[in-house]
């Protein structure tokens, strides 16, 4: 029996492929809960239309992404930090002041995509930040004291 699967199941396959399965199986467990539904021409149809649909939203993600990218490369900022005698620096500067700092600036990119751990001293720093699992762009954070 050929049947579309509709969640991914071990030992079967993962979602959207069409596979052949034992009648029993596919009949009395796969329908039946929903993993599955049957490979006839309509179904296979919509499933196509389906990976197409995905396939183009996958490729304008990455166009995005690759825009962004070249709009983010190299691009400096500079976020200060309170500081005492010696250069002491009170608190840390992490992602989240990168993200807010970027958000003023028009970009808006979520912390979890930065890949920067927090820093506690002054100096200039590369930051990478994950736009697609694809795509990474570089920037230069600069942390001067306030």
């Amino acid at each position: 029996m050929k049947v579309i699967l509709l969640k991914d199941v071990k030992g079967s396959g993962k979602k959207g492929d069409v596979v052949n399965v034992a009648d029993g199986y596919g009949a009395n467990y796969l329908i039946p809960n929903k993993l599955a539904k049957p490979a006839n021409a309509t179904n296979l149809n919509l499933n196509n239309q389906e990976k197409a649909s995905e396939a183009h939203k996958q490729q304008v993600m990455l166009d995005e992404a690759k825009a962004l990218k070249t709009k983010l490369d190299n691009l400096n900022l500079v976020l200060t930090i309170k500081c005492g005698e010696n250069g002491k620096t009170f608190g840390s500067v992490s992602n989240k002041e990168i993200a807010d700092k970027l958000a003023e600036m028009g970009y808006g990119i979520d912390k979890k995509k930065i890949d920067f751990a927090p820093v506690k001293g002054l100096g200039l720093y590369t930051v990478k930040i994950k736009l697609h699992p694809s795509v990474t762009a570089t920037i230069n954070v600069e942390v001067k004291p306030l």
